[in-house]
């Protein structure tokens, strides 16, 4: 059960460091993940501007767990500025060569309600919603590799058409990973039902709050071979992890 306890806080630039440091000297690469254009509420409850319409807001950071319709407007330049503030910051602070960018779960709805995302659409010739997630990604990612490095999406990003130099990070069914690899994208397997730790390990009375039902061992975990079959050898190499 929620325990109604709030969780939050920050990390100061010198503990973010300190952090690298310390897994560099382990030889582990901390990858950041800045999700967009959804899960984004706690953003938009600090900056509601950035949500679609005139006067959004306000919005109230989430209590639990789940998806929610208000993200990122992607009709606004204010929205890619202040991304790119970000990330600029974040790849100060991580070094490694790639930048995880989420693009998961995004509701399109309030983007169907939104007359700054509709003249997007229009201005670009896109052909819908999806289209605009696409949009979206293919221009965090032109500024991310305008730094040198290179982004990764969850699988999500293929849907709409995808970024050129994206790496996919496949969380849902493994044929969204054999996609991606058929088109020659590098991709990473991390099915849920094989890789995610907060499933259950042990018997649910024994375990903390888990977001999946599902029962996620360790043995499970070492076992899981992440090269589907089906790939040619050349499509294989891209499975990267």
């Amino acid at each position: 059960q929620y325990d109604g306890i709030p969780y939050g806080g920050y990390y100061t630039q010198e503990e973010i460091r300190d952090i690298v440091a310390y897994a560099a000297e382990r030889h582990v690469t901390v990858i950041p993940e800045i999700e967009l254009p959804g899960h984004t509420l706690a953003v938009l409850a600090a900056y509601p501007e950035l949500a679609c319409g005139d006067d959004p807001g306000p919005f109230k950071v989430a209590e639990s767990w789940g998806i929610y319709e208000d993200v990122f407007c992607a009709g606004k330049e204010a929205t890619f500025r202040f991304l790119e503030d970000v990330l600029s910051e974040v790849m100060e602070l991580f070094p490694s060569k790639y930048i995880h960018i989420g693009g998961d779960e995004c509701p399109k709805e309030r983007w169907k309600e939104c007359p700054y995302c509709q003249q997007r659409i229009a201005d670009n010739g896109l052909k819908d919603e999806f289209e605009l997630q696409s949009y979206f990604i293919k221009r965090i990612e032109k500024f991310v590799t305008s730094r040198g490095r290179r982004i990764i999406g969850w699988d999500e990003i293929l849907e709409g058409g995808l970024a050129p130099d994206a790496t996919v990070m496949n969380w849902r069914d493994i044929s969204e990973g054999i996609k991606a690899a058929q088109q020659y994208h590098d991709v990473i397997m991390a099915p849920t039902e094989y890789v995610y730790f907060d499933y259950l390990q042990g018997p649910r009375h024994a375990e903390p709050l888990a977001i999946g039902w599902g029962f996620n061992p360790t043995e499970r975990v070492y076992a899981y071979d992440p090269t589907p079959a089906g790939l040619t050898p050349e499509q294989q190499k891209h499975i990267i992890g």
